[in-house]
């Protein structure tokens, strides 16, 4: 049974009327490994995850949580698994120990589960704090708790840091560490940045327009490129771009206003291209989509 894929997913397609968000992806994730799907919005992250959370059903295609279907084993697939949506509400009257206690209710677990958890996320200091007088980062760790009381064995995140300031985003990566070194769980993580892949992912599958365009580690991913390469992006969010960042970066941009896409060059293609993801985020910048030429 230990050999046997945490999930699998088998030519799986998915359409929403004119729109084909997942188009013939396969997968094969073995126990323990982190892996991330990265891309642009509108790519067919979410969609793919919502099937592998049995959210949605695939129209073509077969997906397995350890070897078994959705269909006839809900219950026990619900009861192995952990996830957080890319938006969840709480009871904002609840406090941070009663929205989790309720949750642990689910699962038969107690207080003790609770303090655990509460320690694990770091909100010791917040556990009599109401939801409602969270702060963002902190009303994601609480949604990183409930995801993993029950200690799943697969944990799905739905882009768990969009939108946070740096140092919430951190704060969430070294729980996500932790947790990677004191378990065998294993996790999909969607997101945008490519350096929140690095840092807690052995494996980034990069998807866009429904389909697998490459995959692998990251430094495999760059070896492909390692001769140096023009780097086209786009950034999230135009309309919060800190003013002058062009010309704070270390490396020189050109950038069309009209089309809102750039184009760097980086002649070490690995080391560089790590620095430029770095002066992205130090800027509060949201690296979007990736491609070379």
């Amino acid at each position: 049974m230990d050999n046997i894929p945490v999930i699998q997913v088998k030519d799986v397609h998915k359409s929403f009327k004119s729109v084909h968000a997942v188009r013939g992806i396969n997968l094969s994730i073995p126990k323990g490994q982190f892996i991330a799907l990265l891309g642009p919005n509108g790519a067919g992250k979410t969609t793919l995850v919502e099937m592998i959370e049995g959210i949605q059903r695939p129209d073509k295609g077969e997906i397995l949580l350890f070897g078994k279907p959705w269909s006839g084993n809900r219950d026990e697939l619900h009861a192995r698994i952990g996830l957080s949506l890319q938006e969840t509400r709480y009871i904002d009257k609840l406090t941070v120990t009663e929205s989790l206690r309720l949750f642990a209710s689910f699962y038969g677990l107690g207080q003790d589960r609770v303090n655990e958890i509460i320690t694990i996320i770091d909100l010791d200091e917040k556990k009599k704090t109401y939801v409602a007088n969270l702060s963002g980062g902190q009303r994601q760790k609480l949604s990183l708790g409930i995801a993993i009381l029950n200690n799943p064995r697969v944990l799905l995140l739905d882009e768990p840091t969009t939108g946070l300031d740096p140092n919430a985003r951190r704060e969430i990566w070294s729980i996500l560490l932790k947790l990677k070194e004191q378990s065998h769980t294993s996790m999909i993580l969607t997101t945008h940045y490519m350096e929140e892949a690095e840092k807690l992912c052995d494996h980034i599958i990069i998807i866009d327009q429904g389909r697998i365009l490459k995959q692998g580690s990251l430094s495999e991913l760059l070896h492909e490129d390692n001769n140096g390469r023009v780097v086209e992006f786009n950034l999230q969010g135009s309309e919060k771009y800190p003013e002058g960042w062009i010309i704070k970066s270390p490396f020189k941009i050109n950038w069309d206003e009209i089309t809102e896409k750039g184009r760097v060059r980086l002649n070490d293609l690995e080391k560089e291209l790590r620095q430029f993801l770095g002066f992205l985020e130090k800027n509060n910048l949201c690296f979007e989509k990736y491609g070379s030429s």
